[in-house]
């Protein structure tokens, strides 16, 4: 394979039943052969998606001292992180180089006064997004976006029930209180050579459910692992979104499902160019939905863990904490 399949939403979102099935019939191909494809006909609107690609780009040509009043102040995984804080590699145990780039981190952007939002349990889930000071353009933006994720997950794992051939609807409870999470992830112009494997990200594998990613067709992007060992390199553009699994939804689903290594590279010698941007969002079950062998795919080959309590772990070995007990964000 040299390429990710392009899968075209239009017709599960439009037609019947039979049209759906055959849509989830390729998502299930993909996951199984690579975990990675692409989607078009979303129906994720254009200046959703372009605004927030102006918006982090006007937030990310600030000074860095603009940038640094958006840290958080207990650096959870909110708001401004800068060049050079993390290492994706550590995720997956092996050692590099700090990551060539800086991320903006959105959580969720709705929440009740229930006590699912309000418990200790949640205040470590649904703590409160850090926005610039001075500017609504980029919460504006990224809320509007978060919220068409958000909906454009559930008709992914409608077809991911579909695919693995379950009720269309036996995940909608599971991820109804989302604890997912935005990035804006931004890779600066390189004006000197990078030390040894260091990369823009260093190959690492996601934590949860579907990831759902909008790139910039710019010099030194994105690449994921063959089934042979070799790198595939994967077009990301604005609109046609790259989807891929996490390791939470590999392990739901018994490892019928591959959460493949991928990486972003840098740009070739002399092809430095300017910045580029990608948006990241990544689904995640709710915080106390119990990830365990889906019904069809037995016997398990893992024990059972609490989506939550995954991914905190996870975050630990990167340096980020989802640990607050701060009042929640509006």
């Amino acid at each position: 394979m040299q390429t990710i399949p392009i899968i075209n939403l239009s017709p599960a979102r439009e037609g019947d039943e039979g049209a759906r099935r055959d849509v989830a019939r390729q998502i299930d191909g993909a996951c199984c052969e690579t975990g990675f494809f692409a989607i078009e006909g979303h129906g994720v609107p254009a200046n959703t998606v372009g605004n927030l690609h102006r918006a982090g780009h006007d937030f990310f040509s600030l000074p860095l001292a603009g940038k640094q009043a958006a840290v958080h102040p207990a650096g959870m995984n909110r708001g401004y992180h800068q060049l050079g804080g993390e290492t994706l590699a550590n995720a997956n145990d092996h050692n590099a180089p700090p990551d060539l780039k800086e991320f903006f981190h959105v959580g969720p952007v709705r929440t009740t006064d229930a006590a699912y939002f309000t418990s200790e349990e949640g205040r470590r889930h649904f703590s409160p997004n850090i926005w610039p000071a001075g500017s609504t353009a980029l919460k504006g933006a990224a809320i509007t976006y978060y919220e068409a994720m958000s909906e454009l997950i559930i008709v992914l794992m409608r077809l991911a029930a579909l695919g693995l051939d379950m009720d269309e609807h036996y995940f909608d409870d599971k991820i109804d209180r989302s604890i997912g999470a935005m990035r804006l992830n931004y890779y600066p112009r390189q004006t000197e050579r990078p030390r040894k494997g260091q990369l823009r990200a260093s190959a690492h594998t996601d934590y949860g459910g579907f990831t759902i990613l909008s790139g910039e067709d710019t010099a030194g992007g994105l690449q994921v692992r063959g089934r042979e060992g070799h790198w595939i390199d994967v077009k990301a553009t604005r609109d046609v979104f790259v989807v891929n699994i996490g390791d939470l939804l590999m392990r739901w689903t018994n490892d019928r499902w591959l959460s493949n290594l991928h990486r972003v590279i840098n740009p070739k010698d002399g092809d430095s160019g300017g910045g580029r941007l990608s948006i990241a969002f990544f689904s995640q079950p709710n915080y106390d939905t119990l990830i365990e062998c889906l019904p069809p795919l037995s016997p398990a080959k893992y024990s059972p863990v609490l989506s939550g309590d995954y991914r905190d772990l996870k975050y630990k070995k990167t340096g980020l904490t989802s640990a607050t007990k701060s009042p929640l964000s509006e």
